[in-house]
């Protein structure tokens, strides 16, 4: 079985040569997506596609910026590979790796895709305050109250899906960055059938660097629910 790892790159130069090799202590292989990083974290994702060639692969984006359009751009060139299983993870090191085995089981043994879950029994938030874990909190219970999706944890992006499934959603259909990109993927698993499971999973604030959340993100966030739902009724 293969697993592909595609980690998606923004000024992340520090966190790179930590994350990387942890991923592929499990034997997994890596696909770094660097948005055009100024801090020259693309040299440094080349560097480790040199040291372990075969194993890393890099995917420079020159197009639109966000995350949503890295992985859009990424899953479009890795549903064509050999891979089994692809995971979507941070790089900024609160998304651990050793959460990878346990989830990568879930979805080879029983589901399509599945969630590392912040909210899930077992899971945890470490170093953010308060008011970011309440916000958070309240922001998944909004999404799930208008959308009707199951998942506790719909904003987390620490995921691994089944190559198969990937391939069959309308990526060509969604629209959304940032934070909203993970719902709609969600929201777009779990319309097609999906099988979706929830593993535990203790997430930690970025050691490194600066936060990409933005008053943007999050006005996007909050609109998104609803036009997903819209969409879905214009579609019947």
């Amino acid at each position: 079985m293969t697993v592909l790892v595609v980690i998606p790159t923004y000024n992340e130069r520090e966190n790179l040569p930590l994350i990387v090799p942890a991923v592929l202590a499990h034997g997994y292989q890596v696909l770094i997506v660097d948005d055009g990083s100024p801090d020259g974290t693309g040299h440094v994702a080349d560097a480790l596609s040199r040291k372990h060639p075969g194993k890393v692969s890099v995917l420079h984006r020159n197009g639109l910026k966000g995350l949503g359009r890295s992985y859009l751009e990424a899953f479009s060139q890795v549903i064509r590979s050999n891979a089994d299983v692809i995971c979507q993870m941070d790089a900024d090191l609160s998304h651990d790796p050793k959460h990878l085995p346990a989830m990568v089981s879930a979805v080879t043994e029983k589901f399509d895709l599945v969630i590392g879950s912040r909210y899930l029994e077992g899971g945890a938030i470490l170093n953010w305050p308060w008011h970011r874990i309440l916000l958070s909190s309240l922001a998944n219970g909004y999404i799930r109250r208008i959308t009707a999706l199951s998942t506790l944890d719909c904003t987390s992006g620490f995921r691994c899906w089944r190559r198969d499934v990937i391939a069959r959603l309308p990526l060509e259909r969604i629209v959304s960055d940032g934070y909203s990109f993970l719902v709609e993927m969600l929201f777009e698993a779990e319309r097609t059938g999906c099988r979706i499971g929830e593993v535990p999973i203790v997430f930690v604030e970025r050691r490194r660097g600066r936060s990409k959340l933005t008053f943007r993100v999050l006005l996007e966030s909050l609109i998104t629910p609803w036009r997903i739902i819209f969409r879905r009724d214009a579609r019947g």
